[in-house]
């Protein structure tokens, strides 16, 4: 719902705020008071393109905002936008338009603050308010809005068969994907497969499993080369260590001495027991290590064909790791992404006859949704044509012809058929397709037969008619009024108009004049020596809630009275009229179930 807006600098408009009411919001004044400029500014600030000189005369930028009261479905949905509402459910829309050098304008929209694209904002614009004026077809003639109000009426069983359409329809499409793909450069496909599969063998032959097999090996072929020497320096380390042939003492007959006399030291110090202690373990340590060099030396054996097995394993690493790598660790992993690039590339087993079988069936189980769809959307197409023509006898159109044409399309989410609401508004005459109606009035009047019908299933929130009772009689506007109270009690309304019967009906009323107000000239400059600052005089827009007595002169004045005592009892008559009609509970029910007339 549309709490309030705020204007600044737009048109005529120097600086307003209207707050607006929930039911039907009423705007009226003398032709070319701006009420359609208001109007306008509800929809530029939802993004509609601009019209020239939208700035005010004299001004550099414009600014208007919006505050809006949000639903739970739209709440969710904005913060799947990752906007958060303000004060839980509020929404302020705004948007500023600045005047460049050139001539031109660029405007900024935000949400809550948000600078936003214009895409955004046209999908906020669908969940937030819908504008209807005579002559515009809007979203009311576009055929996707059509399909989705005959399927809202259709009710839940019309509305859950569209969704298993559309998950079946998913379902065919991820098919035919699959099968596109393995059709798609099959002679390059099987050369990717030989490639991979050669390579693959060759890695496969490699055997390879450690990611430091190459560091291994060569740290056995090291070895294995240098057996002689290895032998030798082996030996003589064991001398040292443990036995000495040459007649000199090893270290561990040095170790031994010195325990020997550490041992007799203790016996009268004992503080150096920490001492003895240390050389007893390095000899314990020594003679081990000693040992264990003896028991390499005489493990070590030249082994010529160990040594070339090694070398020619190191050769073949190194050919894979220059082809694969550049390292071992490298060509393992390459080689197990070629494995499953592979498996891919051959459809994980499934030839392109079973991935065109899956997706032949795919199109059967698609099919015969769409077809289910299809009978029950003809089904609710009959009963909206009776319930519209309905809704259309008192708004002086009982003549005119109405059908919900549904003709094949090829099948996509929303099934297999094109939706057109078609009009004959004269007996004899062919039907033509909504938005090809000439008659202005006529394409109006329909509109709102078909607002009163979708009220229910509607999801917009805020309604916005202009003017679209223009030219009619009073008995037709009479039913006008009674349609804009059905939708009333589901949607919030704003009306422009001239009739005072549509007015009477109004839950908050707005008078809308032009007045002439003394503004500071652009210079500012003092005209004399007490600092008078320069004026001018501009006009200005100036909005009025209306009192219940100054609802009673406008309505009068609306029907040209200009304030007589008659005029004034027949506005007075009007308001009982409408105030009894939205307290009686009898007519609530008839309205809400569009079976009013006018």
């Amino acid at each position: 719902m549309l709490l309030s807006v705020q204007i600044e600098n737009f048109a005529l408009i120097d600086r307003l705020q209207i707050e607006f009411g929930k039911g039907l919001n009423v705007l009226t004044g003398e032709t070319g008071a701006g009420k359609s400029i208001i109007l306008d500014a509800v929809d530029v600030v939802l993004g509609s393109k601009v019209q020239g000189r939208a700035i005010r005369a004299g001004a550099d930028r414009a600014a208007i905002e919006a505050t809006f009261e949000l639903d739970p479905p739209t709440i969710a949905w904005l913060r799947e936008q990752e906007i958060d509402p303000l004060d839980e459910n509020l929404l302020v829309v705004s948007r500023e338009l600045v005047a460049t050098r050139g001539g031109s304008m660029r405007s900024r929209s935000r949400l809550n603050g948000i600078l936003v694209n214009r895409q955004l904002m046209e999908r906020v614009r669908e969940r937030l308010v819908e504008i209807t004026a005579q002559g515009q077809t809007v979203q009311l003639v576009q055929a996707a809005r059509q399909r989705d109000w005959l399927d809202n009426f259709g009710g839940e069983p019309l509305l859950a068969q569209r969704q298993r359409v559309a998950e079946a329809f998913a379902k065919t499409s991820l098919a035919l994907q699959e099968l596109e793909r393995r059709r798609q450069s099959e002679q390059q496909r099987l050369q990717r497969i030989d490639l991979l599969e050669y390579q693959l063998k060759e890695l496969s032959e490699a055997d390879l499993s450690e990611a430091d097999e190459a560091e291994r090996l060569e740290q056995e072929r090291q070895r294995l080369s240098h057996v002689v020497d290895l032998q030798q320096q082996s030996y003589q380390a064991y001398q040292f260590l443990y036995q000495n042939d040459t007649g000199e003492q090893a270290a561990a007959d040095l170790l031994g001495e010195v325990q020997s006399i550490l041992q007799e030291i203790v016996g009268y110090d004992g503080s150096l027991q920490a001492i003895l202690d240390m050389v007893e373990d390095a000899l314990a340590q020594t003679i081990e290590a000693g040992r264990q060099m003896s028991s390499y030396s005489a493990n070590l054996e030249a082994d010529p064909d160990r040594l070339e097995q090694v070398e020619r394993r190191l050769v073949q690493l190194q050919q894979i790791c220059r082809k694969y790598g550049p390292s071992l660790g490298e060509a393992i992993a390459y080689a197990q992404s070629i494995e499953a690039e592979l498996e891919q590339l051959t459809g994980g087993g499934k030839s392109i006859e079973e991935l065109e079988q899956n997706y032949r069936a795919c199109q059967a189980q698609l099919k015969a949704a769409c077809d289910r769809l299809t009978t029950l959307r003809r089904r609710a197409a009959r009963e909206l044509e009776t319930r519209l023509l309905e809704e259309l006898k008192p708004l002086a159109m009982e003549k005119v012809q109405f059908e919900v044409q549904l003709s094949e399309m090829p099948p996509n989410s929303t099934g297999g058929d094109r939706v057109v609401f078609a009009i004959g508004p004269n007996p004899g005459e062919p039907l033509q397709p909504l938005h090809e109606i000439a008659s202005g009035g006529e394409l109006s009047r329909f509109l709102l037969a078909l607002k009163a019908c979708f009220s229910q299933a509607d999801d917009a929130v805020t309604l916005v008619f202009d003017e679209i009772d223009a030219g009619v009689s009073g008995r037709v506007a009479g039913a006008i009024a009674q349609k804009l109270h059905q939708l009333s009690l589901y949607h919030q309304v704003l009306f422009v108009t001239h009739q005072p019967i549509v007015a009477a009906m109004a839950d908050c009323h707005f008078r809308v004049d032009k007045q002439l107000i003394d503004t500071p000239t652009s210079s500012g400059e003092a005209i004399d020596t007490d600092s008078a600052i320069a004026t001018e005089t501009r006009t200005a827009i100036r909005v009025t809630p209306l009192t219940p007595q100054q609802r009673r002169e406008e309505l009068a004045q609306l029907a040209g009275g200009e304030g007589a005592d008659a005029a004034i009892a027949f506005a007075q008559s009007l308001l009982n009229q409408a105030a009894d009609l939205r307290q009686d509970p009898d007519n609530r029910r008839k309205n809400a179930n569009g079976s009013g007339e006018g």
